[in-house]
This record gives structure tokens, sequence and C-alpha cells, in this order.
């Protein structure tokens, strides 16, 4: 069972950074997915980006391009994701997923909630204006 803890969520002004890391307590996780999604009260949870651990391939949404970055560190097992230029609609709970080891790069690529199949508990961000 993979255990996936997020932590570096926190209150922001608009226009400030946050980093959010997410540890896997697996001792090697060399394949397969991982992503942040991202869920606001009242709307739908949002693929915001993913990274493919086998080759390293990165997808966002829209809304996020050119402003988060996902990274990893294999040898800590953990992904991150920098968040630059917040704005308020950035607020929101993240949630980092992994997915089983086979999954491919297409899947992993179009950010959808069913193709995980690990959760974290989740980290708040909130950005204020």
């Amino acid at each position: 069972q993979v255990q996936l803890v997020e932590s570096g969520g926190g209150s922001v002004q608009t226009g400030g950074s946050l980093r959010l890391s997410c540890a896997a307590s697996i001792y090697t996780y060399s394949s397969g997915c991982m992503g942040w999604f991202r869920q606001a009260p009242g709307k739908e949870r949002e693929g915001v980006a993913s990274i493919y651990i086998g080759g390293g391939g990165t997808n966002y949404a829209d809304s996020v391009k050119g402003r988060f970055t996902i990274s990893q560190d294999n040898a800590k097992n953990t992904v991150y994701l920098q968040m630059n230029n917040l704005k308020p609609e950035d607020t929101a709970m993240y949630y980092c997923a992994a997915s089983r080891p086979t999954l491919r790069w297409y899947s992993c690529s179009r950010r959808q909630s069913e193709d995980f199949d690990y959760w974290g508990q989740g980290t708040q961000v909130t950005v204020s204006s």
C-alpha cells in the first residue's frame, strides 16, 4: 500500500509563491505517474499537473501553465509542485496522487482522477486578493 503525505500548503497573497511536497512511503517508485489535483468548494476535482516517473514528461492544466512546475526527486521519493504568481482562483485543497507503476504516459498526461490509485490527505492553499 502506497502512502502519500503532502506538505507545504498555506495562505499567501496574490502573486505569491508556495511549494507543495508529496512524499511517497515506498522504497522505490521508478515508473508510473504522479499528479497534483485540486478541489475548491462546490467545484469538481481538477487535475493540475502530472509527471511521468519513468521518462520525466510533464503535463499541465491550461489554468496553471507558465505558473506551476511539477518535478521529482527520485532519491527522496518526493514530487513537488512549485506554484508561482498565485491567484485567488488557485484557492483549493490540493491532493497528491500516484498511479500504479504500469500506467502509460498517454494516460498520465490526461490527468484524470480515475487513472490514479493512491491519494494523499490533501493540503490547503488559500490565496487572498
